[in-house]
């Protein structure tokens, strides 16, 4: 395989929540296909904590996606010190409990605010450097619960499928300029998010076990999807949700009694 078979090679890639489990593997996948990785956060001692993991010295800045003036600063500073985003991964989000019935407004907003308006508000001001040079791709990070509720977790999967859409409008608005916007949704997955989870014995076990391929994804799964859809080996994927689960989103059907159609004995 040629070295350079993604053609990825000195591309600047903005990586929003850079510090995160998914963040963190989407920055050195993308060093090691020979990328250069711009790292947002708005931790920003967890972006540095990431570039120290990568080659040369990465572009760190502290950035809150839900701000507009933070967000237009770190468009215009990696274009000031780097050059023009030619790759966006917008990948920065929050997950809170909480059920619809007892949902203040201020956390429906607040979560929004990162994980639907937040992408918006990077995709215009990354994307702006895109359109400029008719050349660019978007890959946004959101989930499986965009197309399956995830109850007691407030605007969560709302936010989710708003993704979704946002970047299939994307997709519509921006292709005829080159400019591709594409997802990748997540199923299960091991993240420092997600981790207090699996730190019990019984759930780990559980919910590997409602998996088609028997195991959690890594943070490096999600990171793998991701750097295809950013690379010109997809130069015709566009306004696509690229399903990163192993296979969970199928097993509807099987849990469903019939008998006389049982798995067979190992």
């Amino acid at each position: 395989m040629a070295p350079d078979w993604l053609g990825l090679h000195d591309r600047i890639v903005v990586i929003t929540g850079a510090g995160g489990g998914i963040g963190r593997a989407m920055a050195l996948a993308f060093a090691a296909a020979g990328a250069r990785p711009v790292l947002l956060d708005r931790d920003q001692a967890a972006a540095v904590e990431t570039a120290a993991l990568l080659p040369g010295s990465p572009l760190v800045q502290r950035c809150d996606v839900a701000d507009p003036e933070s967000v237009a600063a770190a468009a215009d500073a990696t274009a000031r010190l780097l050059g023009p985003c030619e790759v966006l991964v917008n990948n920065a989000g929050l997950l809170r409990a909480g059920p619809i019935a007892s949902l203040t407004l201020e956390a429906w907003n607040q979560l929004l605010a990162v994980n639907l308006t937040g992408y918006f508000l990077c995709a215009k001001a990354f994307g702006r450097q895109m359109l400029a040079r008719k050349s660019g791709a978007i890959v946004h990070v959101a989930s499986i619960a965009g197309r399956h509720p995830q109850p007691w977790s407030g605007a969560y999967s709302v936010s989710k499928a708003g993704v979704v859409m946002l970047s299939q409008q994307l997709a519509l608005e921006w292709g005829p300029q080159g400019v591709r916007s594409n997802v990748v949704s997540p199923g299960l997955v091991r993240t420092p998010m997600s981790e207090a989870f699996y730190r019990i014995p019984e759930v780990a076990e559980q919910r590997a076990g409602v998996v088609p391929l028997r195991r959690v994804a890594a943070p490096a799964d999600i990171a793998d999807a991701a750097l295809f859809l950013a690379s010109p080996r997809a130069s015709y994927i566009n306004g696509e949700d690229l399903c990163c689960d192993g296979g969970f989103g199928r097993t509807l059907m099987g849990l469903v009694p019939r008998p006389g159609f049982d798995a067979p004995a190992d």
